[in-house]
């Protein structure tokens, strides 16, 4: 994973602890799944569209 290891991923985890806190990391979280999923389903959208352009064709 871009050549990070258990000791650097825990320096990092632990940075992010210090600046955002606790309790916000869970937030984040959530927050950057919906937007990775989000990013998911609008690549997914225009194949969708186009096809079905092409069935009413």
């Amino acid at each position: 994973m871009f050549g990070l290891g258990t000791p650097e991923l825990l320096a990092i985890l632990g940075v992010a602890v210090l600046i955002f806190g606790g309790k916000k990391l869970p937030e984040l979280g959530a927050g950057l799944g919906k937007g990775i999923a989000s990013f998911k389903s609008g690549l997914k959208e225009p194949k969708e569209v186009k096809q079905l352009d092409e069935k009413a064709t």
